[in-house]
């Protein structure tokens, strides 16, 4: 099973919710994972087994079926002493905060969350102290994630109704996500690369299309060509792990600078990591619903590199 971050099983405060009417029939760990989206199921099912959820007062077991109306209560355990990140104070570009949403610019080089090898000096150390209420939000607000080496755009929740809301938006597709990637070679105009992306067989730290993968779907066009390199606007219709580094592999148009999925690429201009920046991210709004949406200008390494093919060097 998936180790999970440690602030998972921090000390929340207990959740309630009725189960819908438009539920029922579903078994209770089905239910839970509708209704808690901001938890992994493997976490719920972990809270289930050991008593943590009830079922009008009851402690509930995974099996059984809910009809429409039973009254949830989650009450996440304490976590062990030491396990929660630390708040580490780190420089932080905020493209724009309110009581509900903070959108990050994120620079190269940054990792999102503690791990193997990463254990602190991370966005989400860097999130706790400059929002200390996040400490009750699971995985301090963090929805979704962006590799280490590519920057631009992250939203982020406030509290836990936010980023409940923010994980349906982005289980149902609907936050447009949009990236600048410079690739090798000379690709087609536009399209959409329709391949399903898993682990890789062979070497279980990188991703590769798979049939035996999730649905990845990547929309693009070119914006630029330099000959050598092109640049490239990616629209995100799934969120698979490196999913724009996997596809543009797949089709033989590497991102330049890219250290991992590099086969096929042709000789262009060296860079130091991944050509890849979120550039715009849209959503609604998840207290008023309104659409609202941000940009984030190309970083200063990218935009070199840029002018570089530009001139032809």
């Amino acid at each position: 099973m998936k180790q999970e971050p440690a602030l998972e099983t921090e000390n929340y405060s207990p959740l309630e919710a009725r189960v819908p009417r438009s539920l029922g029939g579903l078994r209770l760990d089905q239910a839970l994972a509708r209704l808690f989206p901001q938890y992994s199921r493997n976490r719920l099912q972990v809270w289930l087994k050991a008593g943590h959820i009830l079922v009008d007062g009851a402690a509930g077991t995974g099996k059984q079926a809910v009809t429409g109306g039973e009254r949830i209560v989650v009450c996440p355990p304490q976590a062990p002493a030491g396990a929660s990140p630390r708040a580490q104070r780190m420089p932080l570009s905020i493209v724009h905060e309110d009581r509900d949403l903070i959108v990050i610019d994120k620079p190269a080089g940054l990792v999102v969350h503690p791990g193997a090898g990463v254990p602190d000096r991370t966005l989400l150390n860097a999130l706790l102290a400059h929002a200390p209420e996040l400490a009750v939000v699971p995985r301090a607000g963090i929805v979704h994630r962006l590799d280490k080496d590519t920057s631009g755009l992250l939203v982020v929740a406030k509290h836990v109704s936010a980023q409940a809301n923010l994980v349906k938006q982005l289980a149902e597709r609907s936050v447009r996500r949009v990236y600048l990637a410079l690739v090798h070679g000379d690709p087609p105009a536009s399209g959409t690369i329709d391949a399903p992306v898993g682990r890789d067989a062979r070497v279980r730290t990188r991703m590769a299309v798979s049939q035996r993968g999730k649905q990845a779907r990547t929309g693009y066009r070119v914006l630029e060509r330099y000959g050598r390199a092109a640049l490239v606007e990616c629209r995100l219709e799934t969120g698979r792990t490196h999913q724009i580094r996997v596809h543009f592999q797949h089709i033989h148009h590497p991102l330049l600078g890219d250290p991992v999925y590099r086969r096929g690429a042709r000789q262009a201009p060296t860079f130091a990591r991944q050509a890849l920046h979120a550039y715009e991210l849209s959503l609604a709004h998840p207290r008023s619903g309104r659409a609202v949406s941000w940009r984030a200008p190309l970083p200063p390494d990218m935009q070199r590199l840029i002018d570089e093919l530009r001139a032809g060097r």
